[in-house]
């Protein structure tokens, strides 16, 4: 069985933190998140890895992942431009924002024909979650999975964050999605407050998608065709975007997918705004403190 690759969705703006936060380092050595996912990948047996960026970042990070990776595995770019649409659409006048994670994923449809993990790329997912993604991808059965966090397992302290709510049946299956756009910790518990201002109180227990997903190369066409629908819908709107867990869930209800829930117990955080970075970094100083990652990645 091929070795399935790692897809890392690395083109996103990065508005809301300022800057390109890829490169800050959260490791007493000068470690970014995205390097603690390759060390972790490598170890759970991932033999390439595909990185989706912009045109505009390519050389500062082409460079560093070449230093850092070109020897140890193979390495390809490929390239999300808002230009990059299908015959027959435009893109509206003025619009800079990339078309969201489905189109990021299906950027990479020439670079990948085996089984597949999609990541992002400033969060941390944890060891486990790689090696239980790694054996699903390498069984071959041809279900796509995704890897299912607790939710106050991934909330922060302090400030709202958004999370797709998974919906699973008795034997692991995903069911829906539902995206809550302002979840905040609430005690032991969460709760979500929507537009209207109407509260929703959770558990805290509910499974929750970080976008860590694995696929087989059938999706490149379904995304395709979701896509589409969605530039025929929403290509004029300048601020749309076509979410994967949104694409995941239209696909669901058509009954064309199928998503093993990979449970995952362990601690999720990412790098969103500046005020997270102080949470990641002490977060990895702990792990290496327990002993999960050494002080220096090899």
């Amino acid at each position: 069985m091929t070795n399935p690759s790692l897809l890392i969705l690395a083109a996103g703006m990065a508005s809301r933190y300022g800057g390109l936060k890829v490169n800050d380092p959260v490791g007493p050595n000068g470690e970014t998140i995205m390097d603690y996912s390759i060390y972790d990948a490598r170890r759970a047996g991932f033999g390439k890895i595909v990185f989706v960026i912009r045109r505009e970042i390519e050389e500062p990070f082409k460079e560093r992942i070449e230093a850092h990776f070109g020897r140890r595995l193979p390495i390809e770019f490929v390239y999300q431009e808002v230009t990059g649409i299908p015959p027959g659409f435009h893109v509206p006048h003025g619009r800079t924002k990339p078309w969201g994670t489905t189109h990021a994923i299906l950027t990479a449809s020439q670079a990948i024909q085996e089984p597949f993990a999609v990541i992002n790329v400033g969060d941390f997912y944890g060891s486990e979650s790689f090696r239980t993604l790694a054996q699903h991808l390498r069984a071959g059965t041809g279900d796509y999975a995704m890897v299912g966090y607790v939710l106050r397992n991934t909330l922060f302290d302090f400030g709202q964050a958004a999370r797709a709510i998974c919906h699973v049946d008795a034997h692991d299956w995903l069911e829906s999605i539902t995206e809550l756009k302002n979840v905040e910790r609430d005690g032991g518990h969460a709760r979500n407050a929507d537009a209207a201002g109407k509260e929703t109180r959770l558990t805290g227990d509910e499974i929750v998608s970080m976008n860590m997903w694995g696929f087989t190369p059938r999706i490149f066409g379904q995304l395709q065709e979701q896509f589409t629908q969605f530039l025929e819908e929403n290509g004029a709107d300048q601020q749309a975007e076509c979410s994967i867990p949104n694409t995941v869930n239209e696909l669901l209800r058509a009954g064309e997918l199928r998503a093993k829930v990979l449970h995952c117990c362990e601690a999720w955080f990412g790098v969103t705004y500046r005020e997270d970075y102080s949470r990641a970094v002490g977060s990895i100083r702990r792990l290496i403190e327990a002993g999960y990652y050494p002080r220096k990645l090899c």
